[in-house]
C-alpha cells in the first residue's frame, strides 16, 4: 500500500510528523483547512520531466505554481514536461495527487520553491501516499532531509 510506504520512509526520516486523513475536497482552501493549515502551507509535489528517464520533483507552495523559466534556468535545460499520469505513477509509486517524495520508487531530485525555507517554526504539509493522506512536517527539517535545493521556481497562482 502506497500509505504505507510513505508514512514507513516519514518513521525513517526521524522527522516530527503527524498525519491528516480527510475526504474528498474540492479546493486549496478546503485542503488546508480539512489539514490545519494556510493554504501557502500546503505543498504540492510535481513531477517534472528533464529528459528521458531523468525526473525530479518540485515542491511547490498551494498558492503558487511552477514558473517554467524560472525553473528551466535553474536546470540549465531548455525543455521540461510533466509526464502523464501512468508514467508519473510508474516511476513514483504513487498516484498523481498523493505524491510525496517520502518513500517513493526512486529518489529523485527535489527542488523545493524558495517560498518554504527560511522560517524554522514553520510547518507544511505534504501528501502522504493516499487520496486525503497528508503528513503535516517541519518544513526546514524536511527539506534538509530530502536534499532539496531551494531556489525561487514559482510565481503566485493566477485566479
Amino acid at each position: 500500500m502506497s500509505e504505507q510506504r510513505a508514512i514507513d520512509a516519514l518513521e525513517a526520516s526521524g522527522l516530527d510528523y503527524e498525519i491528516t486523513r480527510h475526504g474528498r475536497v474540492g479546493s486549496l482552501a478546503e485542503a488546508a483547512a480539512a489539514r490545519g493549515v494556510e493554504p501557502r502551507d500546503l505543498v504540492k509535489t510535481l513531477v517534472v520531466r528533464r529528459a528521458a528517464g531523468d525526473f525530479l520533483f518540485v515542491l511547490v507552495p498551494g498558492d503558487r505554481e511552477i514558473s517554467w523559466p524560472r525553473l528551466r534556468a535553474l536546470l540549465g535545460v531548455n525543455r521540461l514536461s510533466m509526464p502523464d499520469k501512468e508514467v508519473a505513477q510508474e516511476v513514483t509509486g504513487y498516484e498523481r495527487g498523493t505524491i510525496t517524495p517520502f518513500g517513493a520508487t526512486t529518489a529523485w531530485p527535489v527542488v523545493a520553491d524558495a517560498e518554504l525555507a527560511g522560517d524554522p517554526r514553520r510547518r507544511i504539509s505534504i501528501g502522504a501516499g493516499a487520496h486525503g493522506v497528508a503528513a503535516t512536517i517541519p518544513a526546514e527539517a524536511a527539506l534538509a532531509h530530502l536534499g532539496a535545493r531551494i531556489a525561487d521556481v514559482t510565481e503566485p497562482q493566477e485566479s
